[in-house]
């Protein structure tokens, strides 16, 4: 990953995090149920979360009790705006955005010496049925103050009621009490600490639970998309629910994403795309072996791109260049068949979210789309970066310089 920290590609936003923070942070760990981190030294995203503790933790998903109960954890006020890098549902940085336009104020002075704890209920204590992601519906954003610093708050009121009352200003124990509140939590009677629940609507969405769901409800009927194949199996033999259920690698996914208007492709448009380009070339890239010139020197110079193609058998070829060639002779005749020609995996990383989309719902299919077909790196890069990471695990040296160069010039 040190190619992709030296391009600022990897988590590049991360809010750094030692001293009394770390103290903090342990805290609220140690509220929602979870054990401390040893380390002294981490980092954390928008919602709180930190890969070091992830790693440390084994477990991507540590802030979560469970898949039905996911939270979040505000130490600092720098948070605000700030990526969630492993997100557990797609409106995951939407409920952090939220918090902050009502509550930026507040969080600015909590976090002065305090912490809060986000509980994102669902009102499902737990999931039994990978179906059960369908009872999504209005989220409720509970808040909790490390220490109770809002229950303190209240005992410092009354122990100051009580001490302005008859003579009980001479009272040393009473005194003693005020004392040792302020020692503790400072003087909290000219702070706001109240922080009121907020609702957060949901329509389709993307969850880890189930090893990955999609749930798209805005359209002509709900459709629900799995990536694990076991979740899948499960779910089909539920008949309570009338939607329809796809695992993420059906060629009938993407048709009948088609069919309800969700997504769209026109291959005499997006063939003079750059998205096209990138899709090539990492198409060609895979089909590489045993190389004289680096394989970013061969996607980035034209010339000895088509010398390596042409050096390629015929097969592989008419794999790479399979959507040009259907074209030019789709426009000699219509007997062509674009199943004949095109890899089907190919075609489907050139579809795109329908124009009719908002902006929201785009950003969900393209992430449906990337996961179908992960072949556009800057995509993948942009909409799945857990994934985008994985797979860079895998790639040649060289290639992945072209991949950072392709994401840095598109940023």
């Amino acid at each position: 990953m040190q190619k992709l920290k030296q391009a600022n590609l990897y988590r590049s936003e991360l809010i750094p995090v030692s001293g009394k923070l770390v103290e903090r942070y342990n805290k609220c760990l140690v509220k929602l149920g979870f054990t401390k981190t040893k380390l002294k030294k981490f980092s954390i995203d928008g919602v709180g979360w930190s890969p070091e503790v992830a790693e440390e933790k084994k477990d991507d998903n540590y802030l979560c009790n469970g898949p039905s109960n996911p939270q979040g954890i505000i130490i600092s006020p720098l948070q605000n705006r700030k990526p969630v890098y492993s997100p557990y549902h797609s409106f995951d940085r939407d409920m952090m955005q939220l918090i902050f336009k009502n509550y930026s104020k507040k969080i600015n002075d909590i976090t002065r010496d305090s912490a809060v704890i986000i509980d994102f209920d669902q009102k499902i204590d737990t999931f039994y049925e990978p179906l059960d992601v369908l009872k999504y519906d209005a989220i409720t954003i509970n808040f909790h103050l490390m220490d109770n610093l809002y229950h303190q708050q209240q005992e410092q009121f009354q122990l100051i009621e009580k001490f302005k009352h008859n003579h009980n200003f001479i009272d040393e124990a009473l005194q003693a009490q005020i004392l040792e509140s302020a020692k503790a939590y400072g003087d909290l009677r000219g702070r706001d600490l109240i922080m009121p629940n907020l609702n957060f609507e949901t329509s389709s969405f993307y969850t880890k639970a189930f090893g990955g769901v999609y749930v798209l409800r805005d359209f002509i009927k709900t459709i629900v998309v799995f990536e694990d194949m076991d979740s899948y199996k499960e779910a089909i033999k539920d008949t309570h629910y009338d939607v329809l259920i796809y695992h993420i690698l059906q060629p009938e996914l993407v048709e009948k994403l088609r069919d309800h208007i969700i997504i769209e492709c026109h291959l005499d448009d997006v063939v003079n795309t750059p998205k096209y380009e990138r899709i090539k070339k990492y198409e060609f890239a895979q089909l590489l072996k045993d190389t004289q010139h680096s394989i970013n020197d061969i996607l980035s110079d034209s010339m000895l791109f088509k010398s390596y193609l042409n050096k390629l058998d015929i097969k592989s070829r008419k794999q790479v260049m399979s959507v040009e060639l259907y074209l030019e002779r789709l426009s000699r005749s219509n007997v062509y068949k674009l199943e004949d020609m095109v890899d089907e995996q190919m075609y489907f990383a050139l579809h795109k979210p329908h124009s009719s989309l908002s902006v929201y719902q785009q950003d969900l299919i393209w992430k449906l789309l990337i996961n179908v077909s992960p072949k556009d790196v800057l995509f993948l890069y942009w909409y799945d970066k857990d994934q985008f990471y994985k797979n860079y695990n895998t790639w040649d040296e060289s290639f992945k310089d072209w991949v950072i160069k392709t994401i840095s010039n598109n940023i």
